[in-house]
């Protein structure tokens, strides 16, 4: 995301980050219906749908340490 808004009006932007929730989580009735406010309240929609795929990781995560023990 970046961190320059697109628009003034803080109800469109709370749509556009709403539908990019959806859209990565591949809810394509529920971006269709945030598309249609965003057009009811003059915005257009973005055209790009995909979303690149998470990155992997090139190492795994580390394992926590177990604690030791606590000392009065």
């Amino acid at each position: 995301m970046t961190d320059t808004p697109q628009t003034e009006d803080p109800m469109v932007a709370a749509l556009l980050r709403e539908r990019a929730g959806y859209v990565a989580r591949g809810m394509d009735d529920r971006v269709a219906q945030v598309d249609e406010q965003l057009r009811l309240r003059g915005a257009e929609p973005p055209a790009d749908d995909k979303t690149p795929p998470p990155a992997s990781r090139s190492t795994p995560p580390k394992g926590r340490r177990a604690r030791g023990p606590e000392q009065a």
